[in-house]
């Protein structure tokens, strides 16, 4: 067992856990702030690689979510599914997740994005 994961609640080993339970403080901050303007943060490429040096065809990945769920298929994507987990088992989060729909990403370049969608509440 690698000292480069963690567990989830459901005892699935977690390769990125501790990348993103380092990050959480600012990506909680990036949810709240997204309400008003879609956010971006940098993550150190290098943190990456550490927790899968092997990894070829890059980070990125695209989550849509809504209602505490992933509205997209994240099956293939060990380190979105591991963002969602980590969100999910912070209070903040779970409460942030639950009460909006956002889209988080991150690109080629180790930039995380997360914008929170604004669903139409009009009533005609």
């Amino acid at each position: 067992m690698s000292f480069n994961t963690m567990t989830s609640m459901s005892g699935t080993l977690r390769r990125y856990a501790p990348l993103w339970n380092k990050y959480r403080p600012a990506i909680l901050k990036m949810m709240l702030a997204a309400a008003f303007e879609p956010q971006q943060y940098k993550l150190a490429q290098h943190e990456l690689h550490a927790m899968d040096d092997r990894k070829r065809g890059g980070f990125g990945f695209n989550l849509s979510l809504a209602k505490s769920r992933a509205t997209n298929n994240i099956k293939d994507s060990e380190i979105a599914q591991d963002l969602l987990n980590m969100l999910l088992v912070s209070r903040k989060g779970a409460e942030l997740l639950e009460q909006n729909t956002y889209e988080i990403s991150l690109d080629k370049q180790c930039v995380l994005h997360v914008a929170q969608i604004k669903l139409d509440q009009s009533t005609n």
